[in-house]
């Protein structure tokens, strides 16, 4: 036998105790998430929350079996290195677009798996990777092999879904399932790694095989294969990030920028040090790169910088043969007569420039300028504006050479927070808050203008002032400003019934209190008392019969020995029916619901009656009372749970129609670290493009909750979005909410001066 056919005998036997191991891995997998559904159960805290999770827990112990044994038999079909997945195409027949709709999802379920699957055993896969890629001359495994995390992710996806088991159960148990299968698939990497180093393949791994031979296929070809983890790689790179589409996107997007500023930082070098070799400038974690020590201009600059920024920009003679200065409404041939001032102003500034650093500086801050004053996509009167911020930008960039190397200086946020918002303007929009916004932008010019030395101080004042500016502007359009009060009602109230459920139980945790009691208070009661205090307030009437029907339960519920507490208990009964009824009709429980629970609380309190369960000690039934009606007292300043939304919560709390809101509340897999840190960047007056059930719009973030817990986001025709942050995170991920635009205004402002420069490098000196 050849050595080659050796070593593809080998690697086949190393696939089939990976199989094997993984096989075996199974029944553990279905313990974690059986256990993992029963602690959810235990701690639901809400009906519609305990109801999903006793459904999932049925539909798991019915279905797991034939999970594990679909996945077996898929595994024993897909040992061969080549072999392709059979399945992975189990959606409706005959409706294309659900079908396609379903593959994504499923697509972004196994991606999130893999991406766990290979993080938790990241060194034992690189080195089954490279020991299987030795076996068949150093070639990269097939897509479909079984051992790469995606290929294996997906298997276990498809098979979920033909056993029968659900995509939201699996969503909803994707925090488990992703650390067991972590956890739990260790072992077929240790194993299938043992066989090949006990049959001599790679015993000791160098380096030197990491080397893959010159590929055969067409670059783009192979940008658009999947990495170890099961995503495709990021433009422009290989490997890219784990995460979604989106996350790709981001990061794409964010490794433009750096090498932009790489770019620019190695040109600056060179022009700021004497002649000699150049040092490169480091680079530090975070992308900023550090340049040589700040330049101060020289006195004939500094004067002609005085002197420019003295006086504003100012278009051509009027007939009458004097000055104007530019008003608000300027158009298209006043934005041409600025550019011309500037051109001028560029060189007249150089002819005052005494060093090539200098020279450079100027250039590239002109060039930049121009970028801005040719960007169509803003309105002509405000390029002629943010134009007027050239001088205080240029002062900025000679005394601080961070303004080169941050995308975070404040003089570069202040232009592209301004940028960001009047760049997804239309016609609509346009026509609704233009003049408004513009007045600001305006003002924040001028203001900038007015100070003789602008520098960091300076753009970091203007800059908040317009953050300030903004959340007033945006919630004020249309109705925002009422939708963005029934969101944060709702978020009050999600927040509070957390909150009222956490020190229910800490009151009654050492009380002897029935179990079917502390669910009605935990799950049904704390969600009355938030929804209450929403509409009412924590001192209203209403509110406070309602705290006092909870001490009445729990009093009710224990044994009464004697007969004045019996006699006491039939007097108060009927009373304490009725207030829980109101608030049940509160929390808009339907009459049914409310009979069925009626009926066990009365089952319970006839026990009582009877001395059938435990009597609860008069001095301790008194703490508990009084703590229950000041419970508002006891309640923590902060929590970070998810929230439940949906579209009846919203008319429910407020009493308010929400035709116009669509309240988005499931859909994705669950959102890396990453893109989670990207959704809490996204800025207000951000544009985006929205694909949200097949229908693509333009939307602009309008609101973020105080708590971050939940996002606004407003299109054109006043059509709103409220979405959780986790939502907005997953659909990041997915690509399903992308930025209007790739770049801010003051990075596409860069690369288009570098592009001029690369093209004319000369006129940096002259």
């Amino acid at each position: 036998m050849s050595a080659s056919l050796r070593l593809s005998d080998t690697a086949q036997a190393a696939r089939q105790v990976f199989c094997a191991q993984v096989g075996l891995a199974l029944p553990r997998l279905g313990d974690d998430l059986r256990q993992s559904l029963e602690d959810r159960l235990t701690h639901a805290r809400t009906p519609k929350e305990f109801q999903f999770v006793r459904d999932t827990l049925a539909e798991l112990q019915r279905l797991d079996r034939a999970w594990m044994d679909g996945v077996r038999a898929a595994l024993l079909q897909r040992q061969k290195p080549a072999g392709a997945p059979q399945r992975f195409q189990h959606t409706v027949p005959g409706r294309l677009e659900l079908q396609a709709t379903e593959v994504v999802e499923d697509e972004l379920l196994a991606s999130r798996l893999a991406e766990s699957i290979a993080e938790a055993n990241q060194q034992a896969w690189r080195d089954l990777k490279l020991r299987l890629q030795f076996t068949q001359d150093m070639r990269d495994l097939s897509p479909h092999d079984v051992t790469r995390p995606m290929a294996l992710a997906k298997l276990l996806v498809e098979e979920w879904i033909h056993a029968g088991l659900s995509r939201e159960s699996w969503q909803k148990l994707a925090p488990t399932l992703h650390a067991s299968a972590g956890q739990h698939l260790a072992g077929a990497y240790a194993e299938a790694n043992r066989l090949l180093v006990s049959r001599g393949v790679l015993a000791d791994i160098d380096l030197k095989h990491v080397v893959r031979k010159a590929a055969t296929a067409p670059a783009g070809a192979r940008a658009s294969e999947p990495d170890d983890s099961g995503h495709a790689p990021a433009a422009g790179g290989e490997g890219g990030p784990p995460g979604g589409v989106g996350l790709q996107w981001w990061s794409r997007v964010r490794t433009q920028t750096q090498d932009m500023v790489g770019r620019l930082a190695r040109l600056l070098g060179e022009r700021s040090t004497p002649p000699g070799p150049a040092d490169s400038p480091a680079t530090a974690g975070d992308g900023t790169a550090h340049h040589p020590p700040p330049m101060h201009p020289s006195p004939a600059l500094e004067a002609m910088l005085m002197a420019e920024q003295r006086q504003p920009l100012r278009m051509a003679a009027s007939s009458g043969g004097s000055g104007q200065a530019f008003e608000s409404t300027a158009g298209l041939q006043q934005v041409q007569w600025a550019a011309q001032q500037l051109h001028q102003q560029t060189r007249n500034l150089k002819q005052a420039a005494e060093s090539p650093s200098e020279k450079a500086i100027i250039e590239i801050v002109a060039l930049m300028f121009q970028s801005i004053l040719s960007e169509d996509r803003i309105q002509p009167s405000l390029r002629v504006w943010f134009a007027r911020l050239q001088i205080p930008v240029l002062r900025v960039a000679l005394a601080e050479p961070d303004f080169f190397n941050s995308m975070q200086h404040p003089a570069r946020r202040l232009i592209d927070r301004m940028g960001a918002c009047v760049m997804g303007f239309d016609s609509q929009v346009a026509e609704v808050s233009a003049q408004e916004l513009e007045a600001e932008i305006r003002r924040t010019v001028q203001v900038i203008e007015q100070y003789p030395e602008s520098g960091r101080r300076v753009f970091q004042l203007a800059l908040d002032e317009f953050q300030k500016f903004l959340a007033r502007h945006l919630q004020s359009q249309g109705q925002t400003g009422r939708v963005v009060s029934l969101a944060q009602q709702v978020e009050q109230k999600e927040t509070l019934a957390v909150q009222y459920t956490i020190e229910m139980r800490k009151q009654l945790n050492d009380m002897p209190v029935h179990d079917s009691i502390r669910h009605f208070l935990f799950k049904v009661w704390a969600e009355v008392l938030a929804i209450a205090t929403v509409k009412f307030g924590p001192q209203h009437e209403t509110m406070l019969a309602l705290k006092q029907a909870a001490s009445d339960l729990v009093w009710a519920a224990s044994g009464k020995p004697t007969r004045a507490e019996r006699s006491q208990v039939i007097a108060q009964l009927p009373g304490l029916l009725t207030r829980l009824r109101k608030g049940m009709t509160l929390m808009g429980m339907d009459n049914a619901t409310q009979d069925e629970e009626v009926k066990a609380i009365s089952a319970i309190l006839a026990d009582a009656f009877m001395s059938k369960t435990e009597t609860i000690p008069a001095d301790q039934l008194a703490a508990v009372t009084r703590n229950l009606s000041n419970l508002e007292d006891f309640l923590p300043l902060s929590d970070d749970s998810d929230l439940e939304l949906d579209q009846d919560s919203i008319e429910l709390i407020t009493g308010i129609d929400a035709s116009n809101i669509e309240v988005i509340t499931h859909g994705g897999a669950a959102p890396a670290h990453a893109v989670r840190a990207w959704a809490n960047e996204l800025q207000l007056g951000t544009w985006l493009r929205m694909d949200h059930n097949h229908h693509v719009s333009q939307v602009q973030l309008a609101w973020r909750s105080e708590r971050g817990q939940l996002c606004l986001f407003v299109t054109a025709r006043q059509r709103y979005y409220l979405m959780q942050s986790a939502r907005v995170a997953s659909y990041l991920q997915a690509g399903l909410l992308v930025p209007v635009e790739d770049e801010s205004l003051t990075v596409r402002a860069t690369r288009s001066a570098l592009e001029k420069l690369d093209a004319n490098p000369e006129r940096l000196l002259t």
